[in-house]
């Protein structure tokens, strides 16, 4: 499952659209500290941005910055027209409340998909700002025309950022949908049993080739390094039976980037009111 090639066809997509709106959309991201892979991530994300014509403003605080200095930035992007999405970088330093940080982002403009707001409308099963790598994951799965009505889907994982909205979002397309993670017992049995996997618990190599279903459809998000290396939560060797697998890396990383960028020109047609947004 080509997620790079896929990825940049709705990147594509995406700048068609940002010019046919006739307005200026503009991510804010906002980094804490300087932690390397986040650096890496938010650069990427400015840099796609940037390739779709949508404008952006960095914010940078330091590591030890005040937790309300945080929140009064925030505020203020909510206040600013030029910004259409917010995105604050995470994890967040030990000092700050992600949940309370998340909470005060406006709705309209929460292009990660974190607001309770947007959470909520999920698992209504009326999505509006969907979190980025779950979307990315259901790209991939049209795109290669996954059969998921009435399939068994496996989701290993349970956080709030990609397990349990990947799991409603199966289950808005009828897939029967079984949530495992790190304590589930005999987790092998629940994957074998499985049309689809979605291994997104960060632990390299455990979904192994002989816990899957031949033929399955594997999606991989985990992100994990070895000896320099990058690798997924699914090892190499289950490609030998499974009938679809997205690679890390290659797969559902750049499927994220295009979703936010999506998500971004979704937002800016809720605030414009060209998209309705419930109860507005």
């Amino acid at each position: 499952m080509d997620g790079k090639a896929l990825g940049e066809r709705v990147r594509a997509g995406v700048a068609r659209e940002v010019a046919a709106l006739g307005r200026s959309i503009g991510l804010a991201t906002v980094l804490v500290g300087e932690d390397p892979a986040s650096t890496i991530y938010v650069r990427r994300k400015e840099e796609a941005c940037v390739e779709a014509g949508i404008e952006t403003f960095h914010h940078e605080l330091a590591v030890d910055a005040a937790e309300e200095e945080l929140l009064d930035l925030v505020l203020e992007l909510n206040q600013d027209e030029r910004v259409t999405g917010i995105l604050t970088q995470l994890p967040l330093p030990p000092q700050m409340d992600e949940d309370k940080v998340i909470a005060a982002i406006d709705p309209l403009k929460d292009v990660d998909g974190f607001h309770p707001t947007n959470a909520g409308f999920l698992l209504l099963g009326r999505p509006t700002l969907a979190p980025a790598t779950p979307s990315g994951v259901m790209e991939l799965l049209r795109a290669y025309e996954v059969e998921l009505e009435g399939a068994n889907a496996v989701v290993i994982g349970r956080s709030n950022i990609v397990g349990k909205p990947m799991a409603l979002l199966l289950l808005a397309e009828h897939a029967s949908v079984t949530i495992c993670h790190s304590r589930t017992r005999d987790l092998p049995a629940f994957v074998r049993a499985a049309d689809v996997v979605v291994a997104a618990v960060g632990r390299a190599r455990m979904v192994t080739r002989e816990m899957v279903k031949p033929g399955a459809t594997v999606v991989d998000v985990g992100i994990n390094r070895i000896d320099g290396k990058v690798v997924g939560d699914v090892a190499e060797d289950a490609r030998e039976v499974a009938g679809l697998l997205s690679p890390v890396p290659g797969g559902v990383g750049p499927m994220t980037i295009a979703m936010l960028l999506k998500n971004t020109v979704k937002a800016a047609r809720y605030q414009s009111r060209t998209l309705a947004f419930p109860g507005r």
